[in-house]
């Protein structure tokens, strides 16, 4: 076991592996890290609804880390063998127990609430640690996988 946190805000592969993308980003960053995650997504063998839905489900974890965890964060993307990983990281006051456990679709006719809903349906897996100092969000995508993701965590 690693004395490496796996979710912590400078985790890079577990192998050691450099990552292929670490940006920190504000709200004026989202556009431009989104589309470099899809290109670098996409050269490391997402394709077709499964990039998409990655990447989708990458700017949901930017957008919360920039609304709700201090208003920026960091992002580190790297591939494991046949696995690609990202991990959204921000400052902010942590996300409730009960928030977290909560698996339920949002209710359509709340603006709100949906990003950690979607992270998890368009990632393979996704962990998540929270606290009083801010909220650290890995997601994965198999990239042998063909069709949608299939949420496990």
């Amino acid at each position: 076991m690693s004395d490496i946190d796996p979710l912590g805000p400078t985790a890079v592969a577990p192998d050691g592996t450099p990552p292929l993308l670490a940006e920190t980003f504000d709200s004026d960053r989202v556009t431009e890290i989104r589309h470099t995650v899809a290109a670098c997504a996409e050269t490391a063998g997402l394709r077709d609804a499964r990039l998409d839905d990655f990447v989708l489900a990458v700017n949901e974890l930017m957008t919360n880390a920039v609304r709700h965890g201090g208003g920026r964060g960091w992002l580190r993307l790297w591939r494991t063998g046949g696995v690609l990983y990202c991990l959204v990281s921000d400052t902010g006051a942590g996300i409730g127990a009960d928030r977290l456990g909560d698996r339920r679709r949002p209710v359509p006719e709340i603006a709100g609430g949906w990003g950690l809903w979607l992270a998890r349906q368009l990632s393979d897996d996704m962990l998540v640690h929270s606290g009083p100092t801010g909220t650290t969000v890995r997601i994965s995508a198999n990239l042998n996988a063909t069709g949608p993701a299939q949420p496990t965590g």
